[in-house]
């Protein structure tokens, strides 16, 4: 019909068991204003996540360094795209603090993409390593690391800082990458993690390694199956499942909501495959609950 302009089905509605309760207590208020007073930034705010009204609350946070703006353009992420700064030096002091303030015994540090620098912004990484330890004796640090575009000497600085956990997201299946993360490459992001794994076993024996994927993307189980296989043949620990949540209109539409069976089911043929800990359900977000990851972990790696 001339002039007639298709209506655009509208997006799926959440289902019950994705509903997020809302905690806006002291604690909350308390966390989010001393990120603000140390001009830090954190992947909960940051990519929206959807568990911040809970590790808020919980005096949790995840911290992300190298500022707030990304220098790439993944279709799902809400992370900005904006003008880019050179890193804070006051930066990984600043983290520090936010531990020591907190009372974490297990810090997560993470950071946006920064192609523009020539380290990638390793560097900044190894420096809020070594402040967070000089503040805060005994705490376990995961880092939640990007490809640095496969550069083996930045991947080497990190882990030579000595990293509890290194953690390295491949966020969806290798199908699926020219759409969800542009700019990135499944089988250099599978190699950074064999890396990771080979220093361990030559220098650092205790340490974790970890991913996660996000689920609903048009992904199938089998494709599912495939990641896992790839992740333990580069000898990752830990795997984490979650179901993708659109930031908005403008980033990737969800193709389908995983019912809690089918996270259950998920989490079944991880452990089968040989995970030391698999953490699958809903809400599941890399760094969500990470000290208790990274404890079953600890303790599933010394049972295998």
């Amino acid at each position: 019909m001339k002039g007639f302009t298709p209506r655009l089905a509208p997006p799926p509605r959440k289902p019950e068991w994705l509903r997020i309760q809302i905690r806006t207590d002291g604690s909350f208020n308390e966390v989010r204003e001393m990120v603000k007073d140390l001009k830090l930034h954190t992947v909960c705010q940051e990519a929206r996540c959807p568990n911040i009204f809970e590790c808020f609350s919980n005096r949790t946070a995840t911290f992300m360094i190298l500022g707030d703006n990304c220098t790439r353009r993944c279709g799902f992420c809400a992370v900005g795209k904006g003008a880019l700064s050179a890193p804070d030096p006051e930066e990984p002091r600043h983290v520090a603090e936010a531990v020591r303030s907190m009372g974490l015994r297990h810090a997560v540090v993470t950071s946006v993409n920064r192609d523009d620098l020539p380290d990638q912004g390793s560097a900044q990484f190894v420096r809020t390593i070594q402040e967070v330890r000089r503040l805060n004796e005994g705490v376990r640090i995961e880092v939640l690391i990007p490809d640095f575009q496969g550069d083996e000497t930045c991947l080497r600085r990190v882990l030579e800082a000595g990293p509890d956990i290194l953690n390295h997201n491949l966020e969806t299946v290798p199908r699926l990458y020219h759409r969800v993360r542009a700019g990135a490459d499944y089988g250099q992001s599978l190699e950074l993690l064999a890396r990771a794994a080979a220093w361990r076993e030559r220098h650092a024996p205790g340490m974790l390694t970890k991913s996660g994927v996000m689920v609903g993307l048009g992904e199938s189980v089998d494709e599912l199956h495939e990641v896992m296989d790839g992740l333990r043949g580069s000898s990752v620990d830990i795997m984490t499942i979650g179901q993708y949540l659109r930031p908005s209109m403008q980033h990737l539409p969800v193709e389908r909501f995983y019912r809690p069976d089918e996270f259950a089911s998920l989490k079944a043929d991880g452990r089968a495959r040989g995970f030391a800990h698999v953490e699958s359900g809903p809400l599941v977000r890399s760094s969500y609950h990470a000290h208790e990851q990274g404890a079953q972990g600890a303790q599933g790696a010394q049972a295998v």
